[in-house]
């Protein structure tokens, strides 16, 4: 299985953490805890994926999400309402949007390969969850 389709499959699963019905959209896109879980693991996909230097830590990812995913259905959010959350483009294009500019406030520089490396490691000196995601 090539990186690129095990990357795909992690936003896969990271989306599906905080997709929902339109009817409890309000819900689980307000909780805190779960939008910076999944906005950590943008950044951190985003940085691996314009920086050749780093990778992510894929099982460490995959755990990471899974506990996200848990702790949204112990907050009281049905799986049906998680699992919806992977149809809801608009709600992804805007956590991408976030990240993303969370990374130009770091630093990053669109286009500059170096920049993404040089945020990234210094996510991993800071132990951030960023950095624990990446290696």
């Amino acid at each position: 299985m090539s990186v690129q389709i095990l990357k795909r499959g992690i936003y896969a699963v990271s989306f599906m953490v905080m997709m929902q019905p339109a009817t409890a959209q309000s819900g689980l896109s307000t909780e805190a805890e779960i939008t910076e879980g999944l906005l950590a693991v943008g950044q951190a996909l985003e940085i691996s994926d314009k920086c050749s230097a780093l990778s992510p830590r894929k099982i460490r990812g995959a755990f990471f999400l899974n506990g996200l995913r848990n702790r949204a259905i112990a907050l009281g959010y049905s799986s049906a309402e998680v699992d919806a959350y992977v149809d809801n483009k608009a709600e992804q294009n805007r956590l991408e949007d976030v990240a993303r500019a969370r990374l130009a406030e770091k630093g990053v520089i669109s286009g500059q390969e170096a920049t993404y490396c040089a945020v990234g490691r210094a996510e991993i000196a800071a132990r951030s969850q960023i950095g624990r995601l990446l290696y």
